[in-house]
């Protein structure tokens, strides 16, 4: 089999294709949203590295799957061609991140003020995650005023970035890092 090239020059003029071929301006809403989903697999990426429980590790790299399949359902314009089954976001898929987050969560002591992104390096690259998860959502809405989102996509990345932010809270106390809290006085 003759390797493929990377670059392919059809996108030289700022233009792009989605899946079906439909050409579109690389600052379409379409590519602002997947390209942040892209964007947010790769601090997942950076963020597995820093994960020491294989639970958390498979879980977050599941994550990454799906992001991969969100970014191919936002680069299909429905209208014009079908939505592949791998690009469909299912409802068991919002349920296993709330599983997760009650897992998680079940471990935590309860909060009683805001916190502020830090601790360990782990915890606050997963603040980062859930930073970028939230621009992402933003992102994915501008385009489900033009086009058809699945809702279940819509649930899933908000659930995504309550997941980030309980996953960042075990980091620390799983790195025994204290958490910061913010203090409301100050001027």
């Amino acid at each position: 089999m003759k390797k493929s090239l990377i670059y392919t020059k059809t996108g030289d003029e700022g233009q792009t294709s989605l899946v079906g071929g439909i050409r579109v301006s690389k600052t379409h809403d379409r590519l602002e949203a997947y390209g942040t989903v892209d964007e947010l697999s790769s601090f997942l990426g950076l963020l597995a590295t820093y994960l020491a429980d294989g639970q958390d590790l498979r879980f977050v790299q599941q994550v990454q799957q799906r992001l991969f399949a969100i970014g191919s359902h936002l680069a299909t314009d429905q209208s014009a061609t079908n939505l592949r089954a791998a690009s469909v976001i299912s409802p068991d898929a919002v349920e296993a991140l709330e599983q997760e987050i009650d897992r998680l969560d079940a471990t935590l002591p309860p909060l009683h003020a805001f916190i502020l992104p830090g601790g360990s390096r782990g915890a606050a690259l997963c603040h980062v995650c859930r930073t970028v998860c939230r621009r992402a959502e933003r992102r994915i809405l501008a385009v489900a005023l033009q086009a058809d989102v699945a809702p279940t996509l819509l649930a899933y990345m908000n659930r995504l970035s309550d997941y980030l932010f309980i996953l960042s809270r075990k980091i620390n106390q799983d790195e025994k890092k204290s958490e910061i809290f913010w203090d409301n006085r100050c001027k």
